[in-house]
């Protein structure tokens, strides 16, 4: 324990430390949108390639950091500190995600008349953490079923096929 508190010097701390490396998988400091699997996913010829590319490295972020947000969540109402730790003005994965909408839009395959902001809502909503552990952990889904199911259900909403 002693070392966890000369490493880290508080919970707090390791907890945002924790929650980093999780969306990361890594402890590089590097933001979600230059890593090379967003750059990839942004630069794909097509929507729907775009989707697929995007959906790999979502879901890897998913299984590592969707068990852990419940207890985040709990942490940030029960500790004021804790909460202002993520005190963002905009939450960091609508950002994320507005990005690849922005890009999904624009591309050919995407479906006629969908606003950026509506494909970053669909987005947001769909690839949330919370939604993820409804079918994986609750029903029983595997990552496998839930990422062909994520794909097709936003293929259906954002692209034209």
């Amino acid at each position: 324990m002693q070392t966890i508190y000369f490493t880290f010097g508080n919970k707090r701390t390791l907890l945002k430390e924790l929650v980093d490396v999780s969306i990361a998988g890594d402890d590089e400091p590097v933001a979600t949108m230059d890593r090379q699997w967003f750059r990839e996913a942004l630069a794909a010829a097509t929507a729907e390639e775009q989707l697929r590319l995007h959906l790999g490295g979502t879901r890897k972020a998913l299984e590592r950091v969707a068990p852990i947000v419940e207890m985040l969540r709990a942490a940030s109402a029960a500790d004021a500190e804790v909460a202002a730790l993520w005190g963002y003005d905009t939450d960091p994965r609508f950002t994320v995600l507005s990005a690849a909408a922005q890009a999904l839009v624009t591309k050919p395959g995407a479906r006629e008349g969908v606003p950026a902001g509506h494909a970053a809502d669909v987005l947001f909503g769909l690839l949330s953490p919370e939604l993820y552990l409804v079918f994986v952990r609750d029903r029983g889904w595997s990552p496998d079923q839930w990422e062909r199911w994520a794909h097709d259900t936003l293929r259906s909403q954002l692209c034209s096929r």
